[in-house]
């Protein structure tokens, strides 16, 4: 088997899941998993966590909109120096640019619209391709 490369898309692990929300834990722990095999600190290890909820709960979500026959891919390779994950829903897809800034005064009382914003906090880099349907997602070791 190659070794996983997290420049090379092609030597990814790859795991596809329904669009229910319960069907997010097996990537999840897998990649959790990779993560402390290679040792990633604590605050590493929660950021990313963190931000693949967040684009899990997306890409089911607002991407599917939780219809059962779509599905969510989750491609991801985890080293010693770094972690890439991919998350691809089957949804119509979106303008990233057109999500409202939620630290606006009339967003703030509003109980969602943070998700891309935290995610983009927590990651050294975040990539929207195929016009928001993927989303790339890389942490460094620090």
């Amino acid at each position: 088997m190659t070794e996983v490369d997290p420049d090379n898309e092609t030597t990814f692990h790859v795991c596809v899941i329904k669009s229910d929300p319960q069907e997010t834990e097996t990537p999840k722990k897998a990649i959790f998993e990779e993560l402390q095999r290679c040792r990633f600190c604590e605050d590493a290890q929660f950021a990313v966590k963190l931000a693949l909820e967040e684009a899990l709960c997306n890409a089911v979500k607002h991407g599917n909109r939780c219809d059962p026959t779509k599905h969510v891919t989750i491609r991801y390779a985890v080293t010693p120096e770094k972690v890439v994950i991919i998350v691809r829903d089957e949804g119509p897809g979106f303008i990233p640019e057109d999500i409202p800034d939620p630290t606006t005064p009339d967003r703030l009382p509003l109980p969602d619209g943070r998700g891309i914003m935290l995610v983009r906090a927590y990651m050294d880099e975040v990539v929207f391709r195929d016009h928001g349907r993927e989303i790339y997602l890389m942490k460094r070791r620090q």
